[in-house]
């Protein structure tokens, strides 16, 4: 089992940096890849950021691209995303999920464990 515990959201406005932290415990050895999901109301929960434990790669959806940054602490266990240059549409609930076994991290339904979320909202 994986425990994961986001942290660092807020109320920001346009044009301002957020940087969210998602600590890891348990059977971390097991972890594959983390990622960053968001959902905002209304809406489906939507792919933001992945990054891939053993060959430390990155992968961003289009929306977000250039703007933010996924990253990870070894030592932590942790993984971030900071979030840079802030619009409205940023708003939403902010998931941090691990996934164990060699999938596409794009995809939710791959994800084993999830965090309980940060909210992040964005004002105009």
């Amino acid at each position: 089992q994986v425990q994961l515990v986001e942290s660092g959201g807020g109320v920001v406005q346009a044009g301002d940096s957020l940087r969210l932290s998602c600590a890891a415990s348990g059977s971390t050895v097991s972890i594959y890849a983390m990622g960053w999901f968001r959902q905002a109301p209304g809406k489906a929960r939507e792919f933001v950021a992945a990054f891939t434990w053993s060959a430390r790669s990155t992968i961003y959806s289009e929306s977000v691209r250039g703007r933010f940054t996924i990253s990870r602490d070894d030592a932590k266990n942790a993984v971030y995303l900071q979030m840079n240059s802030l619009k409205p549409e940023d708003t939403a609930h902010y998931y941090c999920a691990a996934l164990n076994t060699r999938a596409a991290v794009t995809s939710e339904q791959y994800y084993n464990y999830w965090g309980q979320g940060t909210q992040v909202t964005v004002s105009s």
